[in-house]
């Protein structure tokens, strides 16, 4: 008897399943689609402006934080160096000096080290310069100005072995 009982409770549980299903009536359905142009709004966010402002960190490592700076043609420049290190002036000063394009940085870097009463910026050679900072020592800072025209510019520390290291490029378009 609790055989007949199981067999009929498949047996239902089987039919209720199947009538779940459902027939194989057809019902017609109709899709209207209805397109609208959704209205135009007008972009008003400014333009963004190109900012040429930059801070550059020189340290007791001889290392600038930046080695490549992305600026706007015909635009001021306005830059930072900061000197972050610790060792005194006389023994790891650090500036920044923005030389033409087509300027030999060996050679320049050369003459510059022999120029200290002048903080390492070779008078010789100042028709090779944009613009630099002046020799800083820890903690010290200084800010310049400058213009470029399109083009690629190489920067360096021009104090007497650091040029090695202390390089980078500002690109300019």
């Amino acid at each position: 008897m609790k055989n007949n009982f199981k067999i009929l409770a498949l047996a239902t549980v089987f039919v209720v399943s199947l009538s779940a299903c459902g027939g194989d009536e057809t019902k017609e359905s109709t899709t209207t689609t209805t397109t609208t142009e959704a209205p135009k709004v007008e972009n008003t966010a400014p333009e963004p402006v190109a900012v040429n402002t930059f801070e550059v960190e020189a340290n007791d490592q001889m290392q600038f934080s930046k080695n490549e700076l992305k600026a706007v043609a015909g635009k001021e420049i306005t830059l930072t160096l900061k000197n972050v290190g610790k060792t005194e002036k006389s023994v790891m000063g650090h500036n920044f000096v923005v030389l033409k394009e087509g300027t030999d940085i060996a050679a320049f870097a050369t003459k510059a080290s022999s120029a200290k009463e002048t903080d390492f910026i070779p008078a010789s050679e100042a028709s090779k310069i944009v613009a630099h900072t002046k020799l800083l020592g820890p903690g010290e800072s200084d800010t310049i100005k400058f213009t470029l025209a399109k083009g690629t510019y190489d920067y360096i520390c021009s104090f007497p072995g650091h040029y090695a290291l202390m390089k980078g490029k500002i690109i300019v378009e």
